[in-house]
């Protein structure tokens, strides 16, 4: 069957209002912003005016909290996975499908203007309830590029291009494109850091 064709097939078979309520409910719960909401409460100001002004865990850490960059990081990854896992009970299309969502919440989030995170942790979550190969696949390759280069944004960049040429020949369908969108989405998200590296300007880790 056409992957086109096979797409439609799966979505078809979910009905339209759980459709609706859990693309709903999966981009609100992605849209939390942790990282804005753990750096106001610890009295470290505004994320935005922070670094790279994004609220991932890469910039809270450039606050010199480790700690609240960790549970930035820990909850962002959450969201994504526990969207899935919630809304793959009633079909596992529309886990992935919520989940994708929950990404473009974190990534483009509607209480800050839709300037959220790079969607790094996130995806990572997902792609762990996709399947824990991926997700182990990407986190070695970010920490074997992290070691040799130093720099946070290249390991992201070159774990998320492995993970996809890797979920090309084993996923299909819904999963392989909710993949893809993301790594797309995450390429244009770090395409500033990409011109700094080719800057030589690039904070390293």
């Amino acid at each position: 069957m056409h992957p086109l064709l096979s797409l439609i097939t799966h979505i078809n078979m979910i009905h339209p209002f759980l459709l609706l309520v859990s693309t709903v409910i999966g981009y609100t719960i992605g849209s939390i912003p942790s990282g804005f909401i753990f750096t106001r409460l610890s009295g470290l100001g505004d994320i935005r005016d922070i670094g790279s002004g994004n609220t991932g865990a890469t910039n809270v850490l450039r606050t010199g909290n480790h700690k609240i960059a960790a549970y930035t990081f820990l909850c962002d990854t959450l969201k994504g996975l526990l969207v899935l896992i919630i809304f793959s009970n009633q079909n596992e299309d529309l886990g992935i499908i919520s989940a994708f969502f929950s990404f473009l919440g974190h990534v483009f989030p509607i209480w800050l203007r839709f300037k959220g995170g790079k969607g790094v942790a996130t995806y990572l979550g997902i792609l762990i309830g996709i399947g824990l190969p991926y997700g182990l696949i990407f986190i070695l390759t970010w920490v074997l590029i992290a070691l040799i280069s130093r720099y946070s944004s290249l390991s992201s960049l070159i774990a998320v291009i492995v993970t996809l040429f890797i979920a090309f020949f084993h996923l299909s369908s819904i999963p392989l494109i909710s993949i893809s969108l993301m790594s797309l989405i995450i390429l244009f998200k770090h395409s500033p850091n990409i011109q700094r590296m080719h800057k030589g300007i690039e904070n390293k880790i």
